[in-house]
């Protein structure tokens, strides 16, 4: 089956968006961006129709599917826009920047029978599946504590991030709403949402912004503690997860694509490698999941609730901060 997928914000993620959709040969692709410069590039480029103005081409008909890849407080508005017009949404992460109407989208995509997901793309990591499908397993027991350890040399790898949403909390920046966020989205998967976090985050080293690139959380999800500590300008690019229970660990190694579990009694991890793949690679198996998604298979993606609860996490990682206090995470309905 073929789909026409529109993607709205074509800047750095929304042109691998585009890109992959059109690798998986199920979609016919236009691209949306103010920017008319970059439009005639993308157009160059992949082959693809464009438009300045997304409502236009929605009028014009014929899209069923579509990519948001606008600034995190244009999430939310466009998505019901979207959803009222019967186009099912894959929204980049964040969800948004505030709780605002993010009930009302819940809503609005219930009533429209349409699908919603967030592109969180850490769940479609073959590492991440296969160590979560044995932690849900139950072998090991619950899972007392997690642990996050991560860090990358983000000057180097997004050299223009001063010039971006990055630079601003409001658009969705700052390493809490932009690097922290697919970690933390991914273990709420494995132990549940947050329900309070303490938080410690500073702008350490990373020119041109005031934004925060060092952070440091500690957090209660139920009756699981947690740590995350990240920063974005360490030499290695590494990220290193755990979960310990009371009989045995597991260790993710995503820098090295394996994943270990220690049994009590073990001396040593039993790794298992996963095959690396590419991250054009990961974002085209994320698109066919989606696709699959509006073809009524089941959904393997970070859903909309998903999102909500790791929104919730970062709006009170920030305001603990700011406050120097533990933060409980708002419900979504309060």
């Amino acid at each position: 089956m073929s789909h026409s997928v529109l993607i709205i914000g074509c800047g750095s993620i929304g042109e691998r968006h585009l890109r992959c959709f059109l690798r998986t040969g199920r979609a016919r692709v236009t691209g949306c961006d103010t920017n008319a410069a970059l439009l005639t590039r993308i157009a160059a480029t992949y082959q693809v129709p464009t438009a300045t103005a997304w409502e236009q081409v929605l009028t014009q008909g014929g899209i069923d599917c579509a990519v948001i890849c606008a600034p995190a407080p244009a999430h939310v508005p466009i998505a019901i826009k979207l959803l009222q017009a019967g186009v099912h949404v894959l929204i980049e992460k964040p969800l948004s920047h505030t709780l605002q109407d993010v009930d009302t989208l819940v809503d609005t995509r219930d009533r429209s029978g349409r699908q919603v997901s967030v592109a969180y793309v850490f769940h479609v990591f073959p590492v991440l599946r296969a160590a979560r499908e044995f932690l849900q397993t139950g072998a090991l027991g619950p899972v007392l504590q997690a642990t996050v350890t991560s860090g990358q040399p983000f000057h180097l790898l997004r050299p223009a991030y001063a010039q971006t949403y990055y630079r601003d909390h409001r658009m969705g920046g700052g390493a809490i709403q932009d690097a922290l966020t697919h970690a933390v989205n991914w273990v709420e998967s494995v132990i549940g949402p947050a329900d309070s976090v303490l938080c410690d985050a500073s702008h350490q080293f990373l020119p041109g912004v005031e934004v925060e690139d060092t952070v440091q959380v500690s957090a209660r999800h139920g009756s699981t503690l947690a740590s995350y500590t990240l920063n974005q300008f360490q030499t290695p690019n590494e990220t290193t997860l755990q979960f310990h229970a009371g009989a045995g660990s597991v260790k993710i190694e995503l820098h090295r694509q394996r994943w270990g579990v220690c049994r009590a009694g073990d001396k040593d991890w039993t790794w298992h490698d996963v095959p690396p793949l590419e991250r054009d690679d990961l974002f085209t198996a994320q698109a066919n999941a989606f696709l699959d998604q509006v073809e009524g298979r089941p959904s393997t993606l970070c859903t909309l609730e998903a999102a909500a609860h790791t929104l919730r996490f970062n709006l009170a990682a920030l305001a603990a901060a700011a406050s120097g206090t533990r933060i409980a995470c708002r419900p979504l309905h309060a």
